[in-house]
């Protein structure tokens, strides 16, 4: 039997237009194992938080699934009716969402926000089970239960984040899908909240599919990544080879531009050019028109993801053998 617990083939996500098509995801491969945390990195709108709304099913228009498969425990969640979608949303896949500055009901008392999630997907459960389950959640997350009434604005950004998190947590997902979980926050906030789900995915065993541009808070805590640049996958590998021996151009000049915490000072290097429009993609490789190594042939043929099991890892490069 397979440890994948979900399978992305092929996937493809169009927007649009009157005149026009947008490839904002060009048809990439990935999976996610059982308990694993798998990262999706790379510059802003290169297609990551694209790849989370599509997982979810919630791509809206002018933005379609316009090919591939996505299969979550064997089955295929683009063929799935009104209401397995219904069970497959928070009961199996629940969301973290950029900003939870903005994610709570301003209007309502967070223990509402919680509860509705779990009345939503549990009727029958009595009003004195529903509350228990929500000041359970409080405690997983480290809020005292004495604050389950009060309003969002009387908590900090990072507490706003923990009960994002419990309310995604609050009926046992398999996998949760984290989209940018730290963005707003502090330093010192951002590593409280990701030992945080370090420590609950050890505990709970559930999936994350974690999404951000932060390569080095993402090497701390996925177990592999997957680099995506302008709709691609350049590379997926462990996070410790994506630290230390990173195969594609593009994925070295991402970790290059973050400055080393050890040894002297020196001068970062940005990556020179920008991303391609996505109503006019390079004919050949991507990345070709900002990387220094590339070949005659990069510009003409676009490279395949390749698996090079030595090195447990794949890239589409046409400069590795």
């Amino acid at each position: 039997m397979s440890s994948n617990l979900m399978e992305v083939r092929n996937l493809t996500v169009d927007y649009v237009g009157e005149d026009s098509v947008a490839r904002a995801v060009n048809g990439i491969d990935f999976e996610i194992r059982e308990g694993e945390a798998f990262g999706l990195a790379g510059e802003s709108g290169c297609g990551k938080s694209t790849v989370a709304f599509a997982l979810a099913r919630l791509t809206r228009l002018p933005g379609l699934v316009t090919g591939g498969s996505i299969r979550f425990k064997g089955e295929e969640v683009l063929g799935f009716e009104k209401e397995r979608l219904r069970k497959y949303r928070w009961r199996e896949v629940s969301f973290v969402f950029q900003s939870a500055m903005n994610a709570l009901n301003p209007v309502i008392p967070v223990s509402e926000q919680i509860c509705d999630t779990i009345w939503t997907h549990n009727p029958k459960a009595s009003a004195e089970e529903v509350r228990a389950r929500a000041v359970e959640m409080f405690e997983l997350v480290g809020i005292p239960p004495r604050r389950l009434d009060d309003y969002p604005h009387q908590f900090s950004g990072g507490m706003r984040q923990r009960i994002c998190i419990a309310i995604a947590l609050c009926l046992n997902p398999r996998l949760i899908i984290m989209d940018e979980p730290t963005t707003a926050l502090d330093v010192v906030v951002q590593r409280d909240i990701i030992e945080q789900i370090v420590e609950l995915k050890s505990r709970l065993g559930f999936s994350v599919l974690f999404i951000t541009h932060d390569l080095g808070l993402m090497i701390e805590f996925c177990d592999r990544i997957g680099i995506m640049y302008a709709g691609e996958l350049v590379e997926v590998a462990p996070s410790a080879a994506i630290l230390n021996s990173p195969q594609h151009p593009y994925t070295r000049a991402l970790g290059n531009s973050f400055p080393p915490l050890t040894g002297p000072r020196q001068r970062l290097e940005g990556i020179a050019g920008t991303p391609p429009a996505p109503r006019a993609m390079p004919q050949g490789c991507r990345f070709a028109p900002r990387c220094a190594q590339a070949m005659p042939v990069c510009s003409l043929v676009p490279p395949e993801l390749k698996i090079y099991p030595e090195r447990e890892s794949e890239a589409a490069c046409h400069l590795l053998k």
